[in-house]
């Protein structure tokens, strides 16, 4: 591995975890979002300086070739972000239905309150 190499992974891992770290100190990404991004820069920059544990783990899995393995670890975590991201929306429109429906009610009951109400100048 090149010396330019070397360099540009660690940037970029230490870049993705400062990246997260502020987004969650800004409070724009919360905690449970944060979790896989987290692991995902602490990997990489676990790989960027010492990149013989990516050949040691490669080898322990039996995958020949090394980049596989982080092709295949990157595309699990970002499987596993749409998985925690779809699982979220779905919550999220089922408490939308619900608000919708409970002020259409409410709408409902306003507007039978304001036909029985007498109107203004009337006795």
């Amino acid at each position: 591995m090149s010396v330019t190499s070397y360099i540009f992974g660690i940037l970029a891992a230490l870049g993705t975890l400062v990246v997260v770290v502020e987004m969650l100190r800004r409070r724009r990404l919360r905690e449970r979002h944060a979790f896989w991004w987290l692991l995902a820069g602490v990997l990489a920059l676990v790989v960027g300086v010492f990149p013989v544990t990516l050949d040691w783990a490669a080898q322990a899995i039996g995958i020949a070739v090394p980049v596989n393995l982080v092709f295949f670890v990157s595309i699990a975590i970002l499987f596993l972000v749409c998985i925690q991201t779809s699982a979220e929306l779905t919550v999220l429109e089922s408490k939308t239905r619900v608000l919708a429906e409970q002020s259409a009610l409410q709408d409902l009951r306003i507007r039978a309150l304001e036909d029985e109400r007498p109107g203004p100048g009337s006795s």
